[in-house]
């Protein structure tokens, strides 16, 4: 695939965005997240001609192979898929963010496979769609996890990340995506700074910018479903 659409599609997400936080009263920069799972190392390359440097992978594995193909390329990798405990001295310092930390344990791993002299950007995935098969930890479970990554040192708490239910049913979008901003803003009087809300994707991202995303994942809106 040559992605030729690409910067079409991507001019008309950055349109939608900021369509829709006009709607919803925000300012805030929203940074797109290209996510190339699935495709090859073409994908990011083209990524990259259009202007997004920020590249999201669901598996550790297949994102470990293209950075060793695309060695030398100022992309800025995201791990966005579920993260086994098993994989976090892979994952560990090899993303600028992994958005999928839902456990104690985990990130207590995570936290001990990160190099000296370094620290590791996270973001805790909750699951506010109330959806049993979804990663993330319990909204109620959430405040004694940000304690536990408050004591971690080499972890650096950047703020939360989820997904909604697979529908087309905005007000249900809406209620996942208003539930998260409200769980960090609960957090945040209790001493916690988590700046960013990574919430999102291909189908639901203008109802997530009008709650207050700023982080956005897209794949199939800007590469197309893949052949």
């Amino acid at each position: 695939m040559d992605f030729q659409n690409l910067p079409g599609s991507l001019l008309r997400v950055r349109e939608t965005v900021a369509r829709h936080q006009a709607v919803g009263g925000w300012t805030h920069p929203v940074r797109i997240v290209a996510v190339t799972k699935t495709h090859g190392p073409e994908a990011v390359r083209a990524a990259l001609a259009a202007g997004l440097a920020d590249v999201g992978e669901n598996r550790v594995q297949e994102a470990l192979q293209k950075q060793e193909a695309l060695s030398g390329l100022p992309v800025a990798w995201h791990l966005i898929g579920t993260l086994q405990r098993n994989k976090a001295r892979h994952a560990a310092g090899r993303f600028v963010l992994i958005h999928s930390l839902d456990r104690a344990d985990l990130a207590v791993e995570l936290d001990r496979r990160v190099g000296p002299d370094t620290r590791q950007a996270v973001l805790v995935q909750v699951n506010c769609s109330d959806e049993p098969q979804k990663g993330g930890v319990e909204p109620a479970e959430l405040p004694a996890l940000l304690d536990v990554l408050a004591g971690l040192v080499r972890l650096d708490l950047r703020g939360l990340m989820t997904m909604s239910a697979l529908t087309p049913d905005t007000g249900e979008q809406r209620r996942a995506f208003r539930r998260l901003r409200e769980l960090r803003d609960a957090a945040e009087r209790g001493g916690h700074r988590l700046p960013e809300l990574s919430m999102g994707m291909s189908g639901d991202y203008p109802v997530a910018v009008e709650e207050g995303a700023t982080m956005i994942r897209l794949g199939t809106v800007l590469f197309g479903e893949r052949a």
